[in-house]
């Protein structure tokens, strides 16, 4: 893995957190994408080097609507930039790591990614990314 990627934050609602995450970093929002495939629509800002993810459900029984009803609003996932994700996928697998997916799919933010399942990543669960080329 060669660093963070981004934070996601499982958001209600996508707009009124962008003007709270505005506030917040001093600027706008940079980009927002669906994810149609996941239910999620998405708002990407930047905070110095780093990027964070807000994440809006567009159907109840979307990932985010699920976490959103178990947990509330919050720290949804941590993203990992990989150079090769298939092989970092079979790397963690022999690790010992429960991959959700194993045939990456494609993200948000023209990127391929994959899950680890949070039983296996003491409860976070962890999202690989790879920039489509």
């Amino acid at each position: 893995m060669e660093k963070i990627e981004h934070i996601g934050i499982a958001v209600k609602n996508l707009e009124e957190s962008n003007v709270l995450f505005a506030s917040l970093f001093g600027e706008k929002h940079y980009k927002t994408e669906e994810v149609a495939s996941e239910g999620v629509k998405t708002s990407f800002f930047k905070a110095g080097p780093n990027k964070i993810e807000l994440l809006e459900a567009t159907n109840p029984n979307s990932p985010i609507a699920k976490f959103i009803e178990k947990k509330g609003e919050g720290i949804h996932h941590i993203a990992f930039a990989v150079k090769d994700i298939k092989s970092e996928i079979r790397r963690l697998q022999e690790e010992g790591f429960t991959v959700l997916n194993e045939t990456p799919k494609k993200g948000a933010d023209n990127k391929l990614v994959a899950f680890l399942h949070p039983k296996t990543t003491n409860g976070v669960l962890i999202e690989l990314c790879q920039e489509i080329e």
